[in-house]
């Protein structure tokens, strides 16, 4: 009996599917078998089967399913690296339209904006007996102003200062606020959150990519930690 070399029969199969063997430098940089490869291939092996032992449907059917699986997990790797991309870029887009407007950050510090004025908010937990604010200059902290708000519901609530202080105005000085209320447990402090201006926008270097926006007087803040914009 006969003995069949199978170097020498992939040879032959390979020269008449007319693909050419790759040099060492060629099959390091490409060992993956394109689509087209692929068929030819199956393709041969069908025409060439044993009539008396054909190739089973579920083998086929299996060897099809297989290729078309890490092919479609492929193009949808592309395409999600592709979204991910455009949405990477649309979070920039979106971050850099916020520069010279305001956000609505927590804290107790904030200065006068191109009118003027400031604003706020109160998170207020329930309904209040009384509400009051006290501004105050950051640096000397003196009283430069106060405000009884009186009952107030819960909820969030807005506030803002008009009558700021010429000098304040002229060198931009940052000024602190406090929240004084009662619900009914005596006075007790509360955090406001203060709108305060977009300096810049940039992107995080991790893995998440996140959007950074650098807020005066607050450094960089996560654009999606932003609760307002004004």
């Amino acid at each position: 009996m006969s003995t069949i070399d199978p170097n020498s029969a992939q040879a032959a199969l390979f020269e008449k599917l007319g693909i050419t063997k790759q040099s060492e430098a060629q099959k390091a940089s490409s060992d993956t078998l394109g689509q087209s490869d692929f068929l030819k291939l199956m393709t041969t092996q069908l025409q060439n089967q044993d009539p008396f032992a054909p190739m089973d449907n579920g083998d086929f059917i299996a060897q099809m399913a297989q290729f078309s699986t890490v092919t479609g997990i492929q193009e949808m790797n592309n395409s999600i690296g592709k979204l991910v991309e455009e949405f990477d870029q649309a979070r920039i887009s979106t971050a850099s339209n916020l520069l010279g407007h305001s956000v609505l950050v927590p804290g107790n510090f904030g200065r006068p904006n191109e009118d003027g004025e400031l604003h706020g908010v109160l998170d207020l937990p329930e309904q209040t007996l009384f509400t009051k604010l006290t501004y105050f200059d950051a640096e000397t902290n003196e009283e430069l102003h106060s405000e009884d708000l009186g009952s107030l519901g819960d909820g969030l609530v807005g506030f803002s200062w008009a009558n700021i202080p010429q000098e304040i105005l002229d060198k931009n000085k940052r000024i602190k606020i406090e929240a004084l209320i009662d619900t009914g447990n005596g006075p007790e402090q509360l955090s406001p959150s203060i709108y305060s201006k977009v300096i810049s926008a940039s992107v995080g270097t991790g893995e998440t990519k996140q959007v950074l926006l650098n807020v005066e007087d607050y450094g960089d803040i996560d654009v999606s930690s932003a609760v307002n914009f004004r």
